[in-house]
């Protein structure tokens, strides 16, 4: 079969031949990949950035936001049948702590986990795919034109699920209020895919989500957010610090940018009691200049909290599908139009190396 591997530490990525998977297992699914979804740690790999290939191997199979269906199961499967529509999760465990034997390999504490098309595991840019039950998550059939977005969807997930239950457990008033993001003002920074979607599954539990980027107004990314009831913050006009001054100061405040001087910025809109959540992975190395013991004061005076979230377990995967089928129910085909630009697999280095200015997400099509 046909499938899409690099060199990791260099820019070499091409088409390869490898052998077609098989189910071996009672409990291993053949998949047959539709489409897989690229994204910046695609083109970090694709630049010689971090990746790993498996042990014993010098190339690695790229794609971890995958989508496809089922072509063959193994007699003890019982989530998913031939012909269902399904993503894998990316993650898979240490086999050592606690968290990974609970299938929460996105907790590991040790660090020896494996992520598929990134560290360790083949990923999903290739024909067929073969994994474990555990892994998979099904999806409704209507939900086949969306369903690559699940992954980065199952990311603010995660990031929003911590939130709320940490909200619940510290705050005496939370368990007063049936849902504690309902009416909240929630600010996401960064309106990149893993952004517009945070602000979906936000808007869908009834918070106020303002977006802020460096965008015009009238492009694509703030007119999506704008079309599910969000407002956009043109970070030009209005500087991270300017927020609470200008906007009103925030319950919440979810970082997809990957930029640190702009989270640590960000935290002077933050509502007292509130919480920053960070999803964006910063790359490089350069060094950082803050007003330490003012930031200490802020967040112990206003009872703040600034945490870290990555990855995503089984469950979700689960959410973020309950969530695009929300969505699809409320506005139709507009979550669609998040897939902005499509490319035929023989045309994955286009995909990587052009990045047009109206891109919101990009997605290798495996099938015409």
């Amino acid at each position: 079969m046909k499938a899409i591997a690099l060199i990791p530490g260099t820019t070499t990525v091409h088409l390869v031949e490898r052998p077609e998977p098989t189910v071996t297992t009672s409990d291993e699914i053949k998949v047959r990949i539709l489409r897989v979804g690229i994204c910046g740690t695609d083109r970090e790999e694709a630049a010689g950035g971090r990746a790993r290939a498996p042990i014993g191997q010098t190339e690695l199979i790229i794609g971890h936001e995958m989508f496809g269906q089922v072509v063959q199961i193994g007699q003890a499967v019982t989530r998913v049948k031939p012909g269902d529509y399904v993503v894998f999760t990316v993650r898979r465990g240490c086999t050592k702590c606690l968290p990974c034997s609970m299938n929460r390999s996105d907790m590991c504490l040790t660090g020896d986990y494996l992520e598929r098309g990134i560290w360790g595991l083949d990923g999903y840019q290739a024909e067929y795919v073969v994994d474990k039950e555990q892994y998979i998550v099904r999806l409704p059939p209507e939900l086949a034109a969306v369903g690559v977005l699940t992954e980065p969807l199952s990311v603010a997930e995660k990031a929003i699920d911590e939130v709320v239950r940490l909200q619940m457990a510290r705050l005496p008033d939370a368990p007063a209020h049936p849902d504690w993001l309902y009416g909240r003002r929630c600010l996401v920074a960064g309106l990149g895919p893993i952004g517009l979607l945070a602000g979906l599954a936000l808007r869908l539990r009834g918070a106020e989500v303002f977006g802020l980027d460096i965008v015009d107004e009238g492009s694509a990314r703030p007119q999506w957010l704008v079309h599910i009831g969000g407002s956009y913050i043109d970070g030009r006009q209005v500087s991270p610090e300017k927020v609470n001054q200008i906007i009103g100061p925030m319950d919440l405040i979810l970082e997809a940018t990957g930029v640190p001087s702009l989270a640590f910025n960000l935290l002077d809109a933050l509502a007292p009691n509130g919480v920053c959540v960070l999803t964006g992975i910063p790359g490089g190395d350069r060094p950082l200049q803050i007003a330490g013991a003012e930031l200490i004061r802020r967040l112990v005076l206003n009872n703040q909290v600034m945490i870290g979230s990555v990855n995503a377990s089984r469950d979700h995967f689960q959410m973020a599908v309950d969530d695009l089928m929300h969505a699809h129910l409320r506005w139709g085909d507009h979550v669609e139009r998040l897939i902005t630009h499509r490319y035929a697999y023989s045309d994955v280095t286009t995909a990587l190396k052009q990045q047009p200015s109206d891109e919101i997400k990009t997605v290798i099509e495996w099938t015409t």
